[in-house]
């Protein structure tokens, strides 16, 4: 069925775009404009109408929802010109400004390389030759190597991020240091793998591993100690893992591998039995706080109680704004405040990221844990301000 429909189509691109009409239109109002809008811009070599007739651009298919009285959609053009004469089209659609009689607006959300189909194809019909190949009394050795090629073949980008495929679709996933580490745990069959690629952690990484089991693989040497160091600041890490003292994630072999996620520890095990003894400065260091932002303060968190969101306030105790406290950290990185009131307990790892993006003074319901407060962070939990 899939090799069929590679057959039929001879299209290299597929410009995939958006648009809004403030009003009610139809499809045949939303390809008009595509055509009649776009007409002369280029020319006549690229003119849409020549380009459809010839063959070189394909069918344009619209789909269409309306909410509240306007119209919102998808276009989809099919393109055999060249990635450049393809990315001309799409701009040509942008210029819209009409559909029928309303006023309306298209922006290109991408251009698709439908040949990366095509390598989807050949990799899954590899796998499925690859398992008939046994049948043929094909050496063991040879076999894997080439399951080894494959399973390599499969690295793909996360935000921007070396790991593999369909990182999203797995309830756990290991944290490496940098592609040749996915690179290797491919080729040892472990697919649910994601690279930091860098020397500070990136976002998506920090959400990620809020969202599922996390383990940290790091290689066992001292980068390894430090990036794990920043990892357990500022991400939620489970369990930790480590490539033998003086050995590279990259260059473990299968067993290697195996064997290290088999002595995975958690991490509250990991931190307590690395952490220098005796560790002994718990509390927050308290310094005074005015009447007037207790007051403030107070009355935001009261109004916060039970709704399990967290609120940024700017100098003047101004909301700027709310989200819900699972969100609490990557907006963190988006706005600029001065105090964040939360309904939730207060660790160190929010001490941490807060003082980080420059706020003064975090509020919550209670403390959990031991927390080292740093100098020119305030800390104030319900009972500080009754």
């Amino acid at each position: 069925m899939f090799m069929s429909k590679l057959a039929q189509s001879n299209s290299k691109y597929t410009i995939i775009a958006k648009f809004e009409a403030n009003g009610v239109v139809e499809k045949p109002d939303v390809i008009g404009a595509i055509f009649g809008q776009t007409e002369g811009l280029l020319g006549p070599d690229m003119d849409l109408r020549e380009l459809q007739r010839t063959g070189r651009i394909g069918r344009i298919e619209v789909t269409l929802k309306t909410t509240n009285g306007k119209v919102s959609g998808k276009i989809t053009i099919p393109s055999s010109l060249d990635a450049s004469e393809t990315a001309l089209i799409a701009a040509c659609c942008e210029t819209i400004e009409r559909v029928g009689p309303c006023n309306a607006k298209v922006v290109v959300e991408k251009i698709e390389d439908v040949r990366a189909e095509k390598r989807r194809y050949v990799i899954e019909r590899a796998k499925e030759l690859l398992s008939k190949m046994f049948d043929y009394g094909l050496e063991k050795d040879i076999t894997e190597q080439i399951k080894e090629a494959v399973r390599a073949s499969e690295v793909t980008s996360y935000q921007g991020l070396s790991c593999g495929p369909n990182i999203e679709s797995y309830d756990s996933i290991i944290i490496v240091e940098g592609r040749a580490d996915v690179i290797n745990l491919l080729r040892a069959g472990i697919k649910n793998v994601i690279a930091i690629e860098g020397t500070s952690i990136p976002q998506a990484i920090i959400d990620l591993s809020k969202q599922k089991i996390t383990t940290a693989f790091l290689d066992g040497d001292r980068g390894g100690d430090l990036i794990l160091k920043e990892l357990l600041e500022v991400c939620d890490i489970d369990f930790v893992a480590r490539a033998p003292r003086g050995k590279e994630v990259e260059e473990l072999t299968k067993k290697e591998i195996y064997k290290a996620l088999r002595d995975q520890v958690p991490v509250d095990q990991y931190t307590e039995k690395h952490t220098e003894k005796p560790r002994k400065q718990q509390t927050q260091r308290k310094k005074p706080v005015s009447r007037e932002i207790k007051e403030k303060i107070g009355s935001v968190l009261t109004d916060l109680t039970g709704t399990r969101a967290a609120c940024f306030l700017g100098q003047d105790f101004e909301i700027l704004g709310k989200v819900p406290v699972k969100e609490m950290f990557s907006a963190l990185g988006e706005v600029e405040a001065k105090y964040l009131v939360f309904d939730g307990e207060i660790d160190q790892k929010i001490v941490n990221l807060a003082f980080q993006k420059g706020i003064e003074c975090v509020a919550g319901m209670k403390i959990r844990g031991k927390i080292k407060v740093p100098e020119g962070l305030t800390v104030l939990t319900v009972s500080d301000i009754n």
